[in-house]
C-alpha cells in the first residue's frame, strides 16, 4: 500500500484550510504545495498578521491551519492557543524560520499538531502538511533531535570541551561565511534560496551560541575558535 493511500481525497479535504504567512515568497510556496495536495482556491484563505486572522475568524470558520509565529503584529503562539480553543480537533502545523527551545515548546503547548522549519524544501513541508491531514504530528528531525538532547540527562564528559565545528550548524556555518565576505541579510537570502527573516533567524542563533552582540565580532569570534579560515 502506497503510504499516501489514506490521504483525503480532494472533496474530503479539510476545508477551508488557513495560512498565516506575511512574507509573500513563503505565500506563493505554500499556495503551490496545497494546490500539489489538491487544494483549490475556494478553499484556501491566506493572512498576513494575527489581527487580519482575528478578524477574519470572526466571518470564516476554518478547519485545519499552517502557521508562521514570526508576524508582524506578535507572536503566532497566542493564535495557535485560540484556534485550537475553538476547535480542539484542528489541525495545526507551524511552518516557521524560529528553532528555538522556547518557541517550539511554547507552540507545543499552546496546541500546534507539527512544528517544520521553513528551511526546509517543498517535499518534506509537503510531508509535514500530509502528516497532519492524517491526523499525526510531524516534528522536524532538526526540532526533535534538539527536545531530545533537552530531556535527556547530560554525559558524564559533558564538561569536556566541545569540538569546534559542533558549535554551529552546518547551515550556520555556511551564512557565517557569507557575512564574513561581506553579504546583506537579502544578498544571503538570495544565494541561499531562503527567506530574509530565515536568514535572519539563523544569524541570532549564531549570536547566542557564540555570545556576541554583532556580525563583525560573530566573525571575529568563529575564527578566533577555528570555524572559519
Amino acid at each position: 500500500m502506497n503510504q499516501f493511500s489514506i490521504l483525503p481525497t480532494e472533496s474530503t479535504l479539510p476545508s477551508p484550510l488557513l495560512v498565516v504567512e506575511d512574507e509573500p515568497l513563503i505565500r506563493k510556496r505554500l499556495e503551490g504545495i496545497l494546490r500539489g495536495l489538491g487544494y483549490t482556491d475556494d478553499a484556501l484563505i491566506f493572512t498576513a498578521s494575527i489581527a487580519e486572522t482575528r478578524a477574519c475568524l470572526q466571518e470564516h470558520p476554518v478547519a485545519m491551519a499552517l502557521v508562521d509565529l514570526g508576524l508582524p503584529d506578535g507572536n503566532g503562539i497566542d493564535l495557535i492557543a485560540e484556534l485550537r480553543q475553538a476547535d480542539p480537533g484542528m489541525g495545526i502545523l507551524v511552518i516557521s524560520a524560529w528553532s528555538t527551545e522556547d518557541a517550539i515548546l511554547a507552540a507545543l503547548r499552546a496546541g500546534a499538531n507539527g512544528y517544520v522549519l521553513k528551511e526546509r524544501d517543498d517535499l518534506e513541508v509537503t510531508l509535514s502538511i500530509r502528516s497532519v491531514l492524517r491526523g499525526g504530528a510531524p516534528i522536524d528531525p532538526f526540532i526533535a533531535r534538539r527536545i531530545i538532547a533537552e530531556l535527556q540527562p547530560s554525559a558524564p564528559t559533558a564538561n569536556k570541551e566541545q569540538p569546534p565545528e559542533s558549535v554551529l550548524s552546518v547551515r550556520e556555518v555556511q551564512i557565517l561565511k557569507l557575512v564574513a565576505d561581506g553579504l546583506t541579510n537579502r544578498e544571503i537570502a538570495e544565494s541561499l534560496f531562503l527567506s530574509r527573516y530565515t536568514v535572519e533567524c539563523h544569524i541570532k542563533n549564531i549570536y547566542r551560541k557564540l555570545s556576541v552582540p554583532s556580525r563583525t565580532k560573530a566573525v571575529s569570534e568563529a575564527r578566533a575558535r577555528g570555524l572559519l579560515s
